[in-house]
């Protein structure tokens, strides 16, 4: 209406964009319902590969841990033999050098034995040449003791 505050609106068509505006917002719920559904999709698709990287992640630390620990254990037995080992290789080397030296003991006894034996009988061997250097005048000179005699 002319000059006064009030509008004429056509009822049909006013009904009419009434009746398309509701559509739309029936259109625009049905849509945002949709996307809330989505989201919620999303979002437990999301909690659940959460999860799954947890649990391959906690998996991942137990293998490293153990792994680690294997290698610890590992790292200490072996410590273990080769102390072990240094120790009977030690032992042995102290038992050897003793059977040797006694050995080596027994052979100087010998030798030193035999050593004297080849002394004697070379000084036997030098007193009968010796003997045999002497003349029969030497010989009859000797005095012999009186056990000796006869």
């Amino acid at each position: 209406m002319p000059m006064s505050a009030s509008a004429v609106v056509n009822r049909a068509e006013l009904l009419a964009l009434i009746d398309e505006l509701g559509g739309g917002l029936a259109a625009a719920f049905s849509d945002s319902d949709r996307v809330i559904a989505d989201r919620e999709s999303v979002v437990d698709d999301g909690r659940r590969e959460a999860r799954q990287l947890l649990e391959q992640a906690r998996n991942e630390r137990e293998t490293i841990i153990s792994d680690t620990e294997v290698y610890r254990v590992a790292k200490r037995e072996a410590d273990r033999l080769l102390i072990q080992a240094q120790t009977e290789a030690d032992e042995l080397r102290k038992e050897t050098d003793e059977y040797v030296d006694s050995k080596l003991a027994n052979f100087e006894i010998t030798l030193d034995k035999t050593i004297e034996a080849v002394r004697r009988g070379r000084e036997r061997l030098a007193g009968r040449t010796d003997m045999h250097d002497i003349t029969d005048d030497e010989v009859s000179k000797i005095q012999l003791p009186d056990h000796l005699e006869g």
